[in-house]
């Protein structure tokens, strides 16, 4: 079967096709979703994030140049709305106050995938700084390069490579 391209499905959403627009969303709703439980902790903030990424991606189409991939780039602005999340919740609770794991048992995520090993690693990853947390999504789940995290994050690569060591050492910590 013949896949379209993002770039072209890009193209022809921003000429108006919504099947190309849809065909976009439905390509890439389920790994955000899935960034946003691992990013959050819940499936309301997941959803909530979601949302916002997608309106965001939406509303800036005709900024993407294609320098990147499409990919790329919509991880790099799942990553500002996840940061702003994070700046409006700060602003009412401190997050490294939190001493409960965030995730909930009843999550859909969850619900599908009764393997213990990954609810671990997700409530593992709640304990993470922010920018640590960002890293190892970014690298295991989103399966990007260092060059690309570093590009993303408006870091450097060796910034990259020590947060993810960093949490890598923490996560370890909390799973034994």
């Amino acid at each position: 079967m013949f896949i379209k391209r993002d770039e072209k499905l890009v193209q022809q959403a921003l000429k108006g096709n919504r099947k190309a627009w849809f065909t976009l969303i439905s390509r890439y709703e389920t790994a955000m979703y899935q960034y946003g439980i691992r990013m959050t902790g819940n499936s309301h903030d997941a959803s909530d994030l979601m949302q916002d990424i997608f309106v965001s991606v939406y509303r800036s189409l005709a900024n993407y140049r294609g320098d990147g991939t499409f990919k790329s780039w919509l991880y790099r602005i799942a990553h500002c709305r996840c940061m702003e999340l994070y700046r409006k919740r700060k602003a009412f609770t401190d997050i490294d106050d939190i001493s409960e794991p965030l995730c909930e048992t009843s999550c859909p995520e969850m619900q599908l995938t009764s393997d213990r090993q990954s609810r671990a690693v997700t409530q593992a990853m709640q304990a993470l700084p922010l920018a640590q947390k960002a890293v190892v999504e970014l690298k295991f789940f989103g399966q990007f390069t260092f060059e690309e995290i570093a590009e993303q994050m408006d870091i450097s690569v060796n910034t990259a490579k020590s947060r993810l060591y960093s949490a890598l050492t923490k996560l370890k910590l909390e799973l034994e």
